[in-house]
């Protein structure tokens, strides 16, 4: 079936993974389908029962090179300061890599124990099919309790076949998708904006499943379950209106005092608000296309990657223009989006140091309030805007105004902090320490990057063998 739809490109990065837990913002609605309690989380056990689908998600460990975001732009370590993204953030790779990720990232420290620091279980959420086995076992609170190493011995597999597909399904068995929301949280978060899973169209299920894990989400309750901010909708000044209403924040900012929000990676949002959604044009038709086997015969490609890198079967079957015409459109919105994109760093960046001079020059907590709320959405909006991977393919016009407006709460901000700056008889600008790198900026914040990296080095090489030694002992892992 061919749809007729006129924005260039295709969608970007969307796969059968899972995220979150919908607890306070959804009604207590059962999932829409009973899950198997014994989800079989290791993907080579289905590898004879579908070679080449198995085949080219293993092709996903090709997607190996690790870009790393805040050397590209040290700005970024500034806007997250105070919070782990200022120490390490790499762009994402291969599905393959989703757990080896997780558990490099310096980002989820160096625990020594099951119970030690930082981060809480629900890091593992979307990297692992062993997630979803573990909640049809012990229920989401079971799953949720706890730190993140405790999950350790237990998150094992990398993500996989049972993340997006019912493989106990007889239908799986003959090799139909079986496709499945493998997050009971998940199902519950589609119920509530009125997409219940086992009642939508198989357009609308592809890109359901796919946004398990590629979506907003925030960690909520004691627990920490991850949570759906959807009580007031999908667009980001819905969200932003919740996040205000419940008093959420994810850290205060080292330098502003401001209650930040950081964005996950909102592409089911964002891409629901673009043209392609809104033509039933799924994750599945640009990332997942049909390829023929060495047969002649069809199967769903598994390697998920750009859509331009098979042309023929994503972006040609709906465009009439060439590839090279569809990728110079392309590029000319990933340039304007990424222009305004830097504008809206560099405000913010004055904006965190100006409101720490206001601090330190005896600023009271009423006279900065209004400053903290115009930076906090500025920051929201802009991090929403370049979290969502592949806006400028997904929804363009939806990242441009989000920015826009991201530039104007940031410069509300700047212009409240001159006035602010001025009753305290600080009339010159507030000069920057150098930024100009990713080393030097952390330094700016008084981060240790070398014991950091010791301690995680360490880690690696001491703790995860236990981990894997473990699981397979216990039969979660194969050898």
């Amino acid at each position: 079936m061919t749809r007729s739809y006129s924005l260039a490109g295709a969608l970007i990065l969307c796969l059968c993974t899972a995220f979150g837990a919908f607890a306070t913002d959804t009604p207590s609605v059962a999932p829409p389908a009973a899950k198997p309690l014994n989800i079989e989380a290791r993907n080579n056990r289905f590898a004879d029962r579908h070679p080449d689908q198995y085949a080219s998600w293993q092709a996903t460990s090709e997607q190996s090179a690790r870009e790393d975001a805040l050397a590209e732009d040290p700005r970024l370590v500034i806007l997250w300061a105070g919070y782990a993204f200022s120490k390490d953030y790499n762009k994402p790779r291969g599905h393959a890599y989703a757990l080896t990720d997780v558990r490099e990232t310096l980002r989820t420290g160096a625990p020594q124990s099951s119970e030690d620091g930082p981060q809480p279980m629900a890091c593992w959420s979307c990297k692992s099919p062993d997630v979803a086995r573990e909640i049809a076992q012990n229920g989401e609170d079971g799953y949720f309790h706890g730190k993140w190493a405790r999950g350790g011995p237990l998150i094992v597999n990398q993500l996989g076949c049972a993340d997006c597909h019912n493989t106990a399904a007889p239908e799986f068995a003959r090799g139909e998708p079986a496709l499945t929301l493998s997050r009971p949280y998940a199902a519950r978060a589609m119920e509530a904006i009125n997409k219940p899973f086992n009642h939508a169209s198989r357009f609308d299920q592809q890109s359901m499943v796919c946004g398990q894990c590629h979506v907003e989400y925030y960690f909520g309750g004691e627990e920490k379950h991850v949570t759906f901010p959807w009580k007031k909708g999908i667009a980001v000044e819905e969200m932003e209106a919740l996040y205000d209403e419940i008093n959420f924040k994810d850290w205060t900012h080292q330098l502003s005092k401001a209650p930040m929000l950081k964005a996950q990676h909102p592409e089911y949002e964002t891409w629901s608000k673009g043209v392609h959604g809104q033509n039933n044009v799924t994750c599945i038709d640009c990332h997942m296309p049909k390829l023929q086997n060495s047969q002649g015969k069809l199967y769903t490609s598994h390697k998920i990657g750009n859509p331009f890198d098979t042309f023929e079967q994503t972006c040609a079957t709906c465009h009439t223009q060439s590839k090279e015409a569809l990728q110079q459109v392309v590029a000319e919105r990933k340039k304007a989006i990424n222009d305004i994109k830097l504008k809206v760093e560099d405000q913010l960046v004055h904006a965190h140091f100006e409101a720490k001079a206001a601090w330190d020059a005896g600023a009271s907590e009423q006279e900065m309030a209004p400053v903290l709320q115009n930076i906090r959405h500025a920051q929201w909006r802009w991090d929403f805007s370049i979290a969502s991977h592949g806006i400028h393919m997904h929804a363009p016009e939806v990242g441009l105004r989000m920015l826009g407006t991201a530039l104007d709460e940031a410069a509300q901000a700047r212009v409240k902090l001159l006035r602010i700056l001025a009753t305290k008889g600080i009339t010159e600008p507030v000069l920057l320490p150098d930024i100009s790198s990713k080393e030097k900026a952390q330094q700016a914040i008084g981060l240790d990057m070398v014991a950091a990296s010791t301690e995680k080095e360490a880690f690696l090489k001491a703790v995860v063998p236990q981990w894997d030694s473990q699981a397979q002992r216990n039969g979660l892992l194969d050898k």
